[in-house]
This record gives C-alpha cells, sequence and structure tokens, in this order.
C-alpha cells in the first residue's frame, strides 16, 4: 500500500512553486497535507528555514497568514515573489516593454558599451562572453524598473537564467564547472532562457491568484534564529503552527546553498561572495567544544562518529548546537496548544545515522512540548544527493537520506 506522505505522481511545480529551481524544497503536497491534518483552523504559521516559500505559499492558499525567514538573499527574493499578487494587466506591460527592449537593442539602437557591467571574482570562469553580454542587458533593463513587485518578479526569471546559462553542472547541488566537451557543445541563448523562464512563470503567477481567495499575508524576513528572534518582527506566543523542513546538516557536507546561489546572489548585488553564505548558515562555524545535548539519541551518535574521526564529530556538534538553539527560540513563538510540524531526514555521518528525527522530538519535549506523531515518507523528487562516501574515499558509497520524517509536537 502506497504511504499516503509520498506524493510520487504529483505535480510539485504548480502555480508559483515552478518558479525557480532550489535544492532540497519541500513539495507542496507535503506542506498541504500537514496543514489540513494538523492545523485546519491555524491564523498564523511560521517557517524558521522558508527556502524559497513552499509552505508560505501552501499557508497563503489556505487563508493562513505566514512568516519565513532565511539568510539566503536569493531565496527571500523568491519566497517575496512566490506570494506577492501583480497586477497581471501592468506586468504584461512591462513584459511587452521588455520584447521592445529587445528588439532596440537587436537592431543596434541601444549599444552594448553603454550597459553597466558586472565584476565579480571569477564571472569569465563561469559564464561565456556571449552569456555575460545578454544577461547584461536584460538586468539593465530589470533594474529601471520602477515598480517594486514588478522588478523583482523580473529579478527571479532573472536568476533562473544565470543559472541556466552559465557553465554550472545543472544536475549538481553544488558549484561544479561542466567539462571542456560539455562548454564546447553548450550554446545558450540568454534572451531566449530569460523570455521562456518569464513566461512561464507570468502563467504560474496567473495560477496562484486564480487560486487564492483570501486576504492572507506573508512576511519573508531576513533573521537568524539560532540567533534570536526580536519580539518585534515575531511576538512571543502568535504562531499557531510551525511548519519548515530544517537542513539535514551544516552546508559543506550536505547541501550548499550557499554555493547554488552564488552566481544569482553576485549578479544581482545581494552578495560580494555568494559561497561565503555558506559559512553564516546552520554548522557553518566550526566548534571545538563537547557539548552535552538534552537528547540522548545525539550524544550517543556523536559520541559513535567521534570513535572515528574526532574532528568530523565537531563538525555535527556545531551543527546540531545552533539547531538546538534555533528550536528554543522558535519554541517561544508557539501558542499553547499550538503545533511545529518538522520534516527531517536522518542523515549519515562516517556511516553513523544521525537520529535526526529523535533528535528534534527530544529538543522540542524539553521546550514544553508533547510528542503527538512522527510519520515516514520516501523522498521520491527532492534535489538532494542519494549517496555519498562515508569515509570521504572515492569507493564504497552508502545510501544517504532517501526517506523523511514529519515530527509532529503541541505545546502544553
Amino acid at each position: 500500500m502506497p504511504n499516503s506522505w509520498d506524493f510520487r505522481d504529483s505535480d510539485t511545480l504548480s502555480m508559483t512553486h515552478g518558479f525557480h529551481t532550489y535544492p532540497a524544497k519541500m513539495i507542496p503536497q507535503v506542506a498541504t497535507k500537514a496543514l489540513e491534518d494538523f492545523a485546519p483552523k491555524a491564523k498564523v504559521m511560521f517557517d524558521p528555514y522558508c527556502g524559497t516559500g513552499t509552505t508560505l505559499v501552501e499557508a497563503n492558499l489556505r487563508g493562513v497568514n505566514a512568516i519565513g525567514c532565511d539568510l539566503n538573499p536569493l531565496a527571500r527574493l523568491i519566497s517575496k515573489v512566490k506570494t506577492t499578487p501583480i497586477e497581471l494587466q501592468t506586468l504584461e506591460l512591462h513584459i511587452h516593454e521588455f520584447y521592445d527592449y529587445l528588439f532596440q537593442y537587436r537592431f543596434n539602437k541601444i549599444v552594448y558599451n553603454t550597459i553597466a557591467q558586472p565584476t565579480f571574482s571569477r564571472i569569465d570562469f563561469w559564464f561565456s562572453k556571449p552569456v555575460k553580454e545578454r544577461l547584461s542587458v536584460i538586468k539593465e533593463f530589470v533594474d529601471r524598473i520602477e515598480n517594486q513587485a514588478i522588478a523583482d518578479f523580473f529579478r527571479v526569471a532573472l536568476s533562473q537564467a544565470i543559472r541556466e546559462c552559465s557553465w554550472t553542472r545543472n544536475n549538481e547541488f553544488k558549484l561544479y564547472k561542466m567539462s571542456t566537451e560539455q562548454i564546447k557543445r553548450f550554446k545558450p541563448d540568454a534572451f531566449a532562457v530569460f523570455e521562456q523562464v518569464l513566461g512561464r512563470n507570468y502563467e504560474g503567477l496567473k495560477e496562484y491568484m486564480l487560486a487564492k481567495r483570501s486576504s492572507a499575508k506573508t512576511r519573508v524576513l531576513d533573521m537568524n534564529s539560532t540567533v534570536g528572534i526580536p519580539k518585534t518582527k515575531v511576538h512571543p506566543l502568535s504562531v499557531d503552527i510551525v511548519l519548515t523542513s530544517p537542513p539535514y546538516g551544516d552546508s559543506s557536507t550536505t547541501v550548499a546553498y550557499g554555493q547554488f546561489s552564488a552566481l544569482s546572489n553576485q549578479w544581482l548585488g545581494f552578495l560580494e561572495n555568494g559561497r561565503a553564505l555558506d559559512s553564516q548558515l546552520m554548522g557553518g562555524r566550526p566548534s571545538q567544544s563537547r557539548v552535552a545535548f538534552t537528547s540522548d539519541a545525539l550524544n550517543d551518535n556523536i559520541a559513535s562518529v567521534r570513535a572515528k574521526d574526532p574532528k568530523r564529530a565537531m563538525d555535527v556538534v556545531a551543527f546540531y548546537a545552533d539547531y538546538h538553539a534555533s528550536i528554543r527560540n522558535v519554541s517561544k513563538l508557539v501558542r499553547r496548544k499550538g503545533l511545529v510540524c518538522y520534516v527531517v531526514s536522518n542523515r549519515r555521518v562516517r556511516d553513523v545515522t544521525m537520529d535526526t528525527d529523535v533528535i528534534t522530538r527530544d529538543f522540542f519535549e524539553a521546550e514544553s512540548f508533547n510528542h503527538v506523531a512522527t510519520l515516514s515518507r520516501n523522498i521520491s523528487s527532492k534535489r538532494m544527493p542519494r549517496s555519498n562516501s562515508p569515509n570521504g574515499r572515492p569507493h564504497g558509497k552508502a545510501p544517504l537520506m532517501n526517506t523523511e520524517s514529519i515530527v509532529v509536537l503541541q505545546k502544553r
């Protein structure tokens, strides 16, 4: 009998969900089922690691006000655009203006030398000269748009075009360059790619706006839940449900969100060094301390890793110390009888399974939550690695993060 949480044949790119690729996205069907099964009367949802906003979209579609935060400026941009209604006639006018602009450029009525050139480090390592020229032309138009919502809509399409037209291996979740042979065969037309993404996203936005029949709002915040959540941004005891999929581990060894987003963050002027973002994310700063956590499962996991690789154990400590701090801060936001729903996966470190489902439960139970359920689902559509080398060597790969657990707890 199929697992009701697997959603193997479901469309995960409907409406605004297909705006932009991103690694390890929660699929919308999981967010929908969690909201409908556990919090059908919720008024406020919070996602402390919102990524590109899957939970925010699904909350708004169900009349739930949503708050999300993320340290990645590209992710925040995408989340904001995916949940922002735009007057379609005005958007269409800007799209037609863009086509007129490209016509003028193609017939030499706009001179490339008058257009601002991006200057970030190693740009020529990742982009051909024709691609760099055409992306610059697009960005020049986008930067002139005065309507902020429409400018951001165009920026999301530009970001996707940046990734698709670069020499990165797009089937990777980290930043790797194509082979010399692949580069020789790769001749993208950046204008055509951008126009295709823009048109697709327009149709997705139209579908979203037709489906969204409520006045639910979204706020997307630049905020680090491991450091603290200011009362001025999210008031304590104000959240009905926390619905999220936290990182599986530190970026350097699991999903490098900073690397994935680096070229777009640099092209759009959000970050000078996009790769540096990974060191700011959960577990990004090494730890030398031997922390005793409020989770016997985690303490046992760390001891097992330490017996094999003491240095790697410190990476594990750094990640779970940040994760624990985040959960303590998030717990304060949830009202009495409110819920948390964490979609997690038990990664492997040096061939030791990290029991993140149990660890999550332990951390929340220490913050006055009662365990409601832990459900399992098979991962079928996330952009994730399926295996790694448990000993850090090129041979002997082991399965990695092929299932997820939905851990649900209620505040006492």
